[in-house]
């Protein structure tokens, strides 16, 4: 795909797999959490496919495009889907499932791309139909792995702390779920900082590298 694509075929381009991304990603908890006894996002409307239902104006709009405008990789996020865990069945276990169902599905996605690039790339990707297909396939097999490898990093509010929560001792659980309020500002500093960058950056590459593999498409 050309490194330089104007930034109105990029949003083309990226639109459709952050959408779907974030969307599955969200609607794939709720429907976990109803399978495990909570009914809270089925009733307020939050399993459903329709975007709009899902969209956070800052994580979802302006911090995509923005990364977008200033380069680097991209990510986003929607607005959670709510879980009350007193509904669950086993909540520190069943709070676990529900939060690592979101970065799986996010790896089917990427592996759902991955195939649609081997497809494309069987036909003339040099103009045309095709190499739309083609660039918006790399760009759903990069969003997902990036989203990911970002919400299994252990720290909350990502999945991957909802996880190690749910894994960890009561007393490190404990400890680890006070974190929760502060996640958000964390996050942003470690991006502002550039650490971020350099953790999600090798995970991400080496992710990326095997799907490639798994579908025999060379990087």
């Amino acid at each position: 795909m050309p490194e330089l694509l104007p930034l109105v075929q990029k949003i083309a381009v990226w639109a459709l797999p952050v959408l779907f991304a974030i969307t599955l990603h969200e609607v794939a908890h709720g429907y976990v959490a109803r399978q495990l006894g909570d009914n809270t996002a089925a009733a307020q409307g939050r399993l459903s496919l329709n975007p709009i239902k899902h969209i956070d104006p800052i994580g979802t709009l302006l911090v995509p495009a923005l990364l977008l405008l200033l380069g680097g990789f991209l990510f986003g996020w929607a607005k959670a889907v709510p879980v009350d865990y007193r509904n669950l069945k086993n909540p520190k276990r069943d709070m676990a499932i529900v939060a690592v169902t979101g970065p799986a599905v996010n790896l089917l996605m990427a592996m759902g791309w991955a195939l649609l690039l081997k497809m494309a790339l069987g036909q003339d990707v040099s103009a045309g139909l095709w190499l739309g297909v083609a660039q918006m396939s790399i760009a759903g097999i990069s969003i997902n792995l990036v989203l990911m490898v970002l919400n299994l990093l252990p720290m909350p509010p990502l999945d991957g702390g909802r996880v190690a929560v749910g894994l960890l001792p009561m007393k490190p659980a404990i400890a680890l779920a006070k974190l929760e309020p502060y996640g958000l500002v964390i996050l942003i500093v470690l991006m502002a900082t550039g650490i971020l960058g350099k953790i999600l950056g090798p995970l991400v590459g080496i992710s990326q590298t095997l799907i490639l593999g798994l579908f025999g498409i060379q990087a």
